[in-house]
């Protein structure tokens, strides 16, 4: 990072940034051409392990390019406060963005996508009680991403 004074790297700092965030952007390499997606997410974290969770469908553009390449990129940012001024170039804002790379991988056993499915809907409503019919989980395919290289900024 080029500017280390806004870089954050105390834990709690990290997840509540994280906390704050509800929409990341997927990025993939897809025959050599870049392809982001904004999506929903959930995640935990282990020492410095983030492990985030997606869902999507069965089939789809997104899946095509896993298959193929794995690797991915994740962003997600949130800004804190609009900066304003006289003038265009007064304005600016601060917020803050995690960066980071992982791989992705498919979860298939029921189990363990009931549990990363609770992830997502604990970070985007604050509860992690829900139930998930078969029929559903059946045509939902969940992606956990193991990023253990990031950077956390605050501007």
């Amino acid at each position: 990072m080029r500017r280390s004074e806004r870089e954050v790297k105390s834990e709690a700092e990290i997840l509540e940034i994280i906390n704050g965030c509800k929409v990341l952007r997927l990025g993939m390499v897809d025959a050599g051409r870049p392809y982001v997606v904004p999506l929903n997410f959930g995640y935990t974290m282990a020492g410095s392990v983030i492990t985030i969770y997606l869902h999507c469908a069965k089939k789809g553009r997104k899946l095509d390019v896993l298959e193929k390449n794995n690797q991915v990129c994740i962003e997600m940012d949130r800004m804190t406060q609009l900066i304003t001024g006289e003038s265009g170039c007064d304005y600016s804002c601060n917020f803050e963005s995690l960066i980071g790379e992982g791989q992705a991988a498919i979860i298939t056993d029921v189990a363990e996508k009931i549990i990363a499915l609770n992830h997502i809907m604990k970070h985007q409503s604050g509860r992690d009680d829900f139930s998930f019919e078969q029929r559903i989980l059946a045509m939902t395919t969940v992606i956990a991403v193991t990023v253990l290289k990031y950077s956390v900024k605050r501007h």
